[in-house]
């Protein structure tokens, strides 16, 4: 059966353990027995008491569960067979993809990719009503990161500008790729 929690307390582990040690990463998972929402708040809290911003990002981005990646690779790889151009690829108007990319939650704007859902795609977050900040959302930026990169075969920066959990109307990221996109 599929335990997010567990497999969170695991990619958790395994991320601040590359960054400090065993005994470090135990004290920030925990011992198991906070329920789900208070454990989200509480592992950011020991995150954020025991590595500056920078890393607390970066060990937050190497925490995404990886679910539902090939899926969603395969829905990547369909909309840019069938486009030109970044502009092709998800924007709203005028173009066969606009019903595949609006329902994956692609736009391009302004010379821009963005992904949004109008909820939290978390799991992990289903009992949490409101975050203190965007720490525990970063995973998602490192999931999206993996994903457009090997959709793109090139690195992106992922910008999470919006999150359900911090009261936003969606949440909202902005797909920077390194480099012009190849397509078909």
């Amino acid at each position: 059966m599929f335990d997010i929690r567990k497999i969170q307390e695991e990619v958790i582990y395994q991320a601040v353990k590359a960054e400090s040690n065993d005994e470090t990463a135990r004290d920030i998972v925990g011992d198991g027995t906070e329920g789900n929402p208070t454990w989200v708040t509480n592992t950011m809290k020991r995150l954020a008491g025991q590595f500056d911003p920078t890393t607390v990002k970066k060990i937050r981005m190497n925490c995404q569960c990886g679910y539902a990646m090939d899926e969603k690779l395969a829905l990547l790889k369909d909309l840019m067979a069938d486009a030109t151009n970044m502009d092709e690829f998800a924007n709203m108007e005028d173009f066969a993809n606009n019903d595949k990319a609006r329902a994956a939650g692609l736009y391009y704007q302004d010379n821009h990719l963005y992904l949004q859902f109008p909820f939290c795609p978390c799991p992990m977050l289903a009992e949490v009503e409101q975050l203190d900040d965007l720490t525990w959302c970063q995973c998602t930026t490192g999931y999206s990161k993996v994903l457009f990169e090997k959709a793109f075969g090139c690195q992106v920066d992922v910008e999470l500008l919006k999150s359900v959990k911090m009261g936003d109307d969606r949440c909202l990221m902005r797909i920077v790729p390194s480099q012009p996109v190849r397509f078909r």
